[in-house]
């Protein structure tokens, strides 16, 4: 059995999105748990399997995998999804690279920025900074639609992500912004945001509309 621990409005929102772009969403378990969000809203759910009590988790044969990037690498190869990249692939490097990039670079320059100390020294010399990082974006996109290749793959919907959070993060780039639209018209965004909605007031709290008017 596979299962996947979700929470609407996080990180597993990806994941969830994944699995409806794979059309695999009947065969992948999604449990809606609650977690501790931004502020000390919510709660710790006894349910999920996670270590820390985030999301997404993916729990197979009572196995737990963790990370987004991990767990969209499993979800492609264990499905054979045109939304990964096989080993047999010549892309097989560049997506695991992206898929990777994006945690050890992307994420914690977003956050370092946010804090406004990306451009610390230190900082920089661990994990770059935004410069670094669009100009890797760019570079991809100068020769394919999506970072891969031409097709749209699991890294696209992991590395875009941010920018739906974090939409001042998206630079004056005609490249980058047109990767963006891609990825999102590529995404069933609707469904996604309705289905949420309804999980967010399943688990007590505010719906996306009541959230941003308030």
């Amino acid at each position: 059995m596979i299962k996947l621990y979700h929470s609407p409005q996080s990180r597993s929102t990806s994941v969830l999105s994944l699995l409806r772009l794979m059309g695999k969403e009947t065969e992948v378990q999604v449990e809606t748990v609650h977690i501790v969000r931004k502020g000390g809203v919510g709660k710790s759910d006894p349910r999920n399997p996670h270590p820390e009590g985030k999301v997404p988790a993916l729990e197979v044969n009572g196995q737990v995998i963790r990370e987004r990037g991990a767990i969209m690498l499993w979800l492609t190869d264990h499905f054979d999804s045109a939304l990964g990249r096989g080993i047999s692939s010549a892309s097989r490097g560049g997506y695991l690279s992206w898929l990777f990039y994006y945690g050890n670079v992307m994420e914690p320059i977003m956050y370092m920025s946010f804090l406004e100390i990306a451009d610390n020294p230190m900082i920089k010399s661990w994990c770059r900074d935004n410069a670094t990082m669009y100009a890797a974006l760019e570079a991809a996109l100068a020769d394919h639609d999506f970072l891969v290749d031409d097709q749209i793959s699991a890294a696209d919907i992991l590395v875009m992500s941010p920018f739906t959070w974090l939409p001042d993060m998206i630079p004056d780039s005609a490249p980058i912004r047109n990767w963006i639209s891609r990825c999102e018209a590529a995404q069933d965004m609707a469904f996604i945001s309705d289905l949420e909605n309804a999980e967010l007031k399943a688990l007590g709290l505010p719906g996306i509309e009541e959230r941003h008017s308030s």
